[in-house]
């Protein structure tokens, strides 16, 4: 394969990473905290979930025959201790000529209830060598400050964003509260510390109509049963380059997935427009919220 048909590949493995570790915790993904948003209802469960990764579709030009994987993706804490996201995704990609690529995606990020900090740490190894990693601290002084991010990986440097960015759990609450008021779309600058801590993503959600319990067979999902008399909503993210025309740009990349008014999300579906990924919920296991979260 053409070195640039496999840095195509690595830039779209990184964002298949950040795409899924945002569903999952929307489980950004993303993905609990009524207290600090006291002017919402969400509330998102603790918990660890585990999705099986497989090629949905190849197009003509993308290079990829084949696409196995699997994410274990764990959201702890609480809205007065902040909230801990960490995510493992492996996949194995086959090209058309056989050859395979194994990434491993490792991701620990931590939000304040807030909203007002954001910490970020992740590394990817490319067939075992490490291949990048990115470690930032973002900080929100008030609701009209500009977000401030000290990097110290891949090296030392501070940027300033603009203060209406969403952070990772900030945004998913913004989706459950969203789909409980009946709206039908959502549109957010998000930050969640990819792409070496730089970028700053225009995301425009959709939302449909929250799905009838009979539909949402949860039979092969080990220890789903908390989820079945939930509120679900289908949702859809398009991921802009920031600044992009919106009438002739196209999404770098789409996200859809369902949406569970507790934060878990399953049918996770990635399109890169030359080839998608699905990702299906096999096994969830729900932790006891912490004491705080409780008073």
């Amino acid at each position: 394969m053409p070195p640039q048909r496999e840095a195509a590949k690595q830039m779209q493995t990184d964002l298949i990473g950040r795409g899924l570790r945002l569903a999952s915790g929307v489980a950004s993904l993303t993905l609990a905290v009524a207290a600090a948003f006291a002017d919402t209802g969400a509330a998102l469960a603790p918990h660890r979930a585990i999705y099986d990764v497989t090629l949905a579709a190849a197009r003509g030009g993308a290079g990829v025959s084949a696409v196995s994987g699997r994410i274990a993706y764990e959201l702890t804490g609480s809205a007065c201790d902040g909230y801990t996201q960490t995510m493992r995704f492996v996949t194995r990609m086959t090209n058309q000529s056989g050859g395979t690529t194994v990434s491993d995606l490792r991701s620990t990020t931590w939000e304040e209830g807030s909203g007002k900090r954001f910490k970020f740490d992740s590394s990817q190894l490319r067939d075992e060598r490490p291949s990048d990693a990115t470690i930032g601290d973002a900080a929100r002084p008030g609701p009209a400050d500009d977000v401030k991010v000290d990097l110290t990986k891949p090296a030392k440097k501070s940027i300033s964003l603009p203060a209406r960015i969403y952070f990772p759990i900030e945004h998913t609450v913004a989706l459950i509260d969203a789909g409980k008021a009946g709206k039908t779309a959502l549109r957010a600058n998000l930050y969640d510390g990819s792409e070496k801590g730089e970028k700053v993503y225009d995301t425009v959600a959709v939302i449909g109509k929250s799905q009838p319990h009979e539909s949402r067979k949860l039979g092969q999902v080990k220890n789903a049963e908390r989820l079945a008399a939930m509120r679900a909503w289908p949702v859809s993210i398009a991921y802009f380059e920031r600044d992009a025309d919106a009438k002739d740009a196209l999404p770098v990349y789409e996200l859809s997935f369902l949406m569970f008014e507790n934060g878990v999300s399953r049918r996770l579906h990635i399109d890169y427009g030359e080839f998608a990924l699905v990702g299906e919920l096999r096994d969830i296991t729900f932790h006891a919220p912490s004491k705080c979260a409780k008073k």
